[in-house]
């Protein structure tokens, strides 16, 4: 006996479009972490050993306020990257030993970074209690938010303070390192401490314009 029961077709599935979405969304996340990593050991690579940065035998009083200049000068060339590292941990142990700042900061951060920059041309509008934003409107709401968690709050204070730190740290050790022993390899490398300036914000703008359609036309 035939059957007469109609075939069955297969439906489509309605979570397969969330599905690719938040895979795509998560490839994304994940791309954009790997090419600022790579991008930072790239640049932490052209660093200065850390063992000449403080060789005690090197250190001496400079003669003058305009020697001392000289030296600064003449030093941060060559501990570029040493100097940026510094004041990065300056940096990360001022706003460790501040959670509320260090929890503003991270949840400005991660605004930026899911409602602006690493959204996909093809991804629907922000919508927000029935209310759609476009990604112009985000970023208007992203900057104001940005001014008055900088301006307005401790992470202002915080973020202030951290690099006059820095700053000091690095212009003092500038001025008492002698650098008369420095630079006998930089005319054979000129361009080695070029390479490793900002390697971080270097990276974060190369993986955000790589990763999101929407920073690269902005």
């Amino acid at each position: 006996m035939a059957n007469s029961s109609p075939s069955i077709l297969p439906l489509p599935n309605p979570q397969q479009p969330a599905t690719a979405d938040t895979q795509q969304s998560t490839s994304a996340v994940r791309s954009f972490f790997s090419g600022i990593s790579e991008r930072v050991r790239s640049g932490l690579s052209n660093r200065r050993p850390w063992s000449e940065l403080v060789d005690r035998s090197a250190f001496s009083k400079p003669e003058s306020l305009s020697d001392a200049t000289i030296r600064i000068r003449k030093n941060y060339p060559y501990f570029r990257v040493n100097y940026i590292a510094i004041i990065t941990i300056v940096l990360i142990v001022s706003f460790l030993t501040n959670p509320f700042s260090l929890i503003l900061l991270s949840g400005l951060l991660a605004a930026w970074l899911f409602l602006y920059l690493l959204r996909q041309s093809s991804d629907p509008p922000l919508t927000l209690c029935g209310r759609h934003f476009s990604d112009g409107q985000a970023l208007i709401f992203l900057i104001v938010s940005t001014i008055i968690v900088i301006f307005l709050t401790s992470v202002g204070s915080v973020l202030a303070w951290a690099l006059m730190v820095g700053v000091v740290i690095v212009c003092l050790h500038g001025a008492f390192r002698d650098p008369e022993d420095l630079f006998i390899d930089e005319q054979l490398e000129p361009n080695r401490s070029a390479t490793g300036f900002l390697p971080f914000f270097a990276g974060a703008k190369a993986a955000v314009t790589q990763y999101s359609p929407v920073a690269a036309r902005v």
